[in-house]
């Protein structure tokens, strides 16, 4: 049994973590943008005012990875 979970025929099939991450990251960018026109449709000051809030977390969230990315490139160069 174990060799059948292991095989590495079954690892082909897997998806890459990093287009795994980039397919999460543009899903939530969608359902932000989607739940903005929503609000903007139904002229909710509230769902406008969360959509704008939840995409701004969403950037910085960006921000934050590619610079925690650069400081452990530059932490394994030195």
């Amino acid at each position: 049994m174990y060799n059948l979970i292991n095989h590495p025929k079954n690892h082909q099939l897997m998806i890459p973590r990093s287009l795994l991450n980039k397919l999460i990251i543009i899903g939530f960018m969608i359902l932000v943008g989607f739940c903005l026109a929503k609000a903007i449709y139904h002229q909710s000051f509230m769902g406008i005012v969360l959509a704008l809030v939840s995409l701004g977390a969403g950037v910085y969230f960006l921000y934050l990875l590619v610079k925690a990315k650069a400081e452990l490139e530059a932490e394994e160069a030195a």
